[in-house]
């Protein structure tokens, strides 16, 4: 596939960290999910989820959206499935990010505020739409600025997460991954402390794609961010 990819989490200020990631190259598949809930139930909903995409996947015979959507379903399903048979683990859930690749492209699919960016030429652009109250007012047309959502008394609730209704819906589809583009999957500790300007300046800087990450999430710490930070970063050959 001439594709390389290397991950990195952080947990930033926190005393524990519940995100989590997949870079499975064999498989072709890469995750990054946000934890959340109480007596460390976010790092149990996380790893689940994690687990669950990577083997739901690794049965399938061609990636597909369909595929990736009914993958995500199941991560849902062993989730709640959990947390009904552990008290402690009573309404946890997780953001997904995820990103199945193809011969040509990668089937792309997140859940709650974890996100999926592109860099190509130079540019950066994200892929994925957040699920959170934010989101939901800018889809409407109210116009907020950098300054009015970092102020926003909503800021910070999420509309959709894995694991905690059974009707989940995820959405998935293809998007081209040409060589020489790069993927960021991240988790909103990072996409929260930097800027998108300074997300692209990093992709930018040359060299590996392991020197890339490690760079993204240290500056992300320095930066100030507030939770957990993780990213994974693939590149595929000019």
């Amino acid at each position: 596939m001439g594709v390389t990819a290397h991950g990195v989490t952080h947990p930033g200020p926190r005393a524990s960290n519940e995100d989590a990631f997949l870079i499975d190259m064999s498989g072709g598949v890469f995750v990054v999910a946000d934890g959340m809930g109480g007596h460390n139930a976010g790092e149990v909903a996380s790893g689940l989820a994690v687990e669950s995409i990577r083997t739901f996947v690794a049965d399938e015979d061609h990636p597909t959206a369909d595929a990736l959507e009914e993958a995500v379903r199941a991560a849902n399903r062993h989730i709640l499935d959990t947390a009904a048979r552990r008290p402690e683990c009573a309404g946890m859930g997780t953001t997904v990010a995820v990103a199945l690749l193809t011969p040509t492209g990668a089937i792309l699919s997140s859940v709650g505020d974890s996100r999926i960016y592109r860099m190509r030429q130079g540019r950066l652009t994200q892929l994925t739409q957040d699920d959170s109250w934010i989101a939901k007012l800018q889809s409407e047309g109210v116009a907020l600025t950098q300054s009015e959502i970092e102020r926003h008394p909503m800021r910070h609730v999420l509309t959709d997460v894995v694991g905690t209704r059974a009707d989940l819906a995820p959405h998935a589809e293809e998007h081209p991954f040409d060589p020489g583009d790069m993927l960021l999957l991240c988790s909103d500790g990072l996409h929260g402390a930097l800027r998108q300007d300074l997300i692209e300046e990093l992709l930018s800087a040359d060299g590996s794609v392991s020197a890339v990450t490690e760079a993204l999430v240290s500056t992300a710490v320095a930066n100030g961010a507030t939770d957990n930070v993780t990213a994974v970063v693939l590149r595929r050959s000019a």
